[in-house]
């Protein structure tokens, strides 16, 4: 069995959302060929998906090609419209939610879903997250790296860690609005330095910030295995034993004491790699994750970790029952 935590869905059409509000920096969707469409932001074309970011059914039947048994579904991270006024970001985080119900309910035995929230607002994104599930069934959020700047330990937003550990939500942390952007985006390389380096920064804030001390019951995984947090944990291990005045003012607990305490992705792309994640978080704590369906993500997911030549019980852990435990979900939910 295969379970994909790391999934992307959109909307096949949402309102015009600079004219319902008045002010630019939303994200449309020109649907301008068959199957096609171009991700619009103040006129201009950033990105473009094809149906298969829209659609359901091209989504089971790429699914069936790739014998990938069910997909947790999340929003695209430009979405997450962190920066906008937070009523207008709670309009679409329930446009987008309903729509992500909406694909599950219809495909139950394909899809799970996660909702998004207006993180720049504690009690509006709480009451987001109690509808998510409570109403819609969705079975936890994704949500940013940072919040328009704000670490991940800040006070606002753990009150939301304390509402999803009380809701039994799961929480996917995806790198976005990243940090020195504007001074790289010659080579892609926001895409491929600076979105390691903001997934490492959300964990560091979050393990500097006491937030897995004071809530070990939460469940969280992080996109793209782990970001750069991995590779660097004994550099962020030594400036911790050296400068604690700086780095344990918040929390003195070791930050290689948090290996295996959180999940990541299975999404580095090297099976060496792969290899030294499991050295460093167990093969208890990767789930598969593809970035479905973007050219970053793995083509064949699964892939990297069926040609390998792990141990089978190893290759089971990581290809879905690992995905179950962070879900909360018992093993034989889709038997």
């Amino acid at each position: 069995m295969k379970i994909d935590i790391h999934t992307h869905i959109l909307p096949k059409t949402w309102p015009d959302l600079e004219r319902k509000f008045g002010y630019g920096g939303w994200i449309s969707l020109d649907h301008h060929a068959k199957d096609s469409a171009k991700m619009i932001k103040d006129g201009k074309c950033f990105r473009m998906v094809e149906c298969n970011c829209w659609d359901p059914v091209a989504r089971i039947d790429e699914c069936r090609e790739t014998y990938v048994d069910v997909q947790v579904l999340s929003t695209v991270p430009a979405m997450f419209n962190y920066w906008a006024r937070p009523d207008h970001t709670l309009f679409m985080s329930k446009l987008i939610n309903d729509h992500i119900a909406m694909v599950v309910d219809e495909h139950p035995n394909r899809f799970l879903g996660l909702g998004t929230i207006p993180m720049q607002d504690d009690k509006l994104a709480i009451g987001e997250l109690e509808r998510c599930i409570k109403d819609l069934g969705l079975i936890g959020v994704q949500i940013g790296s940072n919040i328009n700047g704000t670490n991940l330990n800040d006070e606002s937003i753990f009150s939301i860690f304390e509402a999803a550990r009380d809701l039994g939500a799961s929480i996917f942390i995806h790198p976005w609005d990243i940090m020195g952007r504007e001074e790289m985006d010659k080579y892609w390389l926001p895409w491929l330095v600076g979105m390691p380096a903001e997934t490492s920064r959300a964990i560091c804030s979050m393990i500097f910030g006491g937030v897995f001390e004071k809530l070990p019951d939460l469940r969280v995984a992080f996109a793209h295995g782990g970001g750069a947090f991995p590779a660097t944990v004994g550099r962020i291990q030594h400036g911790f034993d050296v400068r604690p005045d700086l780095c344990a003012i918040d929390n003195d607990i070791d930050p290689k004491e948090y290996l295996g305490k959180f999940w990541v992705d299975s999404l580095v792309h090297d099976i060496e790699m792969l290899k030294y994640l499991i050295g460093k978080v167990g093969d208890r704590k990767i789930a598969l994750g593809s970035d479905y369906p973007f050219p970053l993500g793995e083509e064949l997911p699964g892939s990297l970790i069926e040609s390998s030549d792990l141990v089978t019980s190893t290759k089971e852990n990581i290809l879905y029952k690992n995905a179950l435990d962070w879900l909360g979900l018992p093993h034989g939910h889709f038997e």
